[in-house]
């Protein structure tokens, strides 16, 4: 196997942790960045990094292409405000722009000239279900939606530099976060349970396992291709 070395956002918990560590233990270098650290058994090379600073942003993707290789980027942070089309607040919905798109794009630039010169790449957007539409994400929607048509045209101007664009729309998937929010036993998170034709939330290793198959070798004839793991629910509803 040869080791590769991949950059995730957003990996202090939650889904870009556990992709983090299911990479490591296969041997790749990781190197994450989030505002917040992880707890000390992460085993890769953490960068403190506000992401929603366009600045701060490009002086830590600075440091870490001047330090590392990268191979790869999992575009993965993301910060979601609900709110209805009546209350939508325009700050919210400009820093869900910087956080979720913005950022991405600063990321995938830097890492974008080892990845040509090498002719081996990968990039990796986490988009959402609720890019086809969810009541209450305007912003969180719109962003989501704005990865995948980024992730369309990265995939067609760099398939000839040996580089696959793709990404993943999870949801609904049992994290901390979904958990602060849709406590288990209450009425709100058995109905979004319901919803879903398998009948459970997915877990973060159900999404990992579908972001490491697009990093690997194996992946390398799929680009600018959605990975929706969402246990059916873009499918459609499972009624009686």
């Amino acid at each position: 196997m040869t080791r590769r070395t991949f950059l995730i956002t957003g990996v202090s918990r939650g889904i870009g942790r556990v992709i983090a560590d299911r990479l490591l233990a296969q041997g790749h270098g990781i190197i994450g960045l989030s505002r917040t650290p992880p707890d000390r058994t992460f085993a890769g090379t953490f960068v403190a990094c506000d992401l929603a600073d366009a600045d701060e942003t490009q002086r830590c993707l600075q440091r870490v292409v001047a330090d590392h290789a990268l191979d790869g980027v999992i575009n993965n942070a993301a910060i979601g405000i609900m709110g209805r089309l009546g209350s939508v607040d325009l700050d919210d919905f400009e820093t869900m722009v910087d956080v979720n798109l913005r950022a991405a794009v600063q990321v995938a630039q830097a890492a974008l000239p080892g990845m040509r010169a090498r002719r081996w790449g990968r990039i990796v957007n986490m988009s959402s279900r609720a890019a086809y539409g969810k009541a209450g994400r305007s912003g969180y929607g719109a962003t989501k939606a704005g990865l995948i048509g980024m992730t369309r045209t990265w995939a067609l101007e760099l398939a000839r530099d040996g580089i696959t664009v793709n990404a993943v729309a999870p949801g609904p998937i049992d994290t901390e976060l979904f958990r602060a929010t849709n406590p288990p036993e209450s009425p709100a998170t058995q109905a979004i349970m319901a919803a879903v034709p398998m009948g459970r939330l997915g877990r973060p290793e159900d999404v990992a396992a579908g972001v490491v198959f697009l990093l690997s070798e194996e992946a390398g004839f799929m680009t600018g291709q959605t990975l929706n793991l969402c246990g059916g629910i873009t499918v459609g509803y499972v009624g009686i």
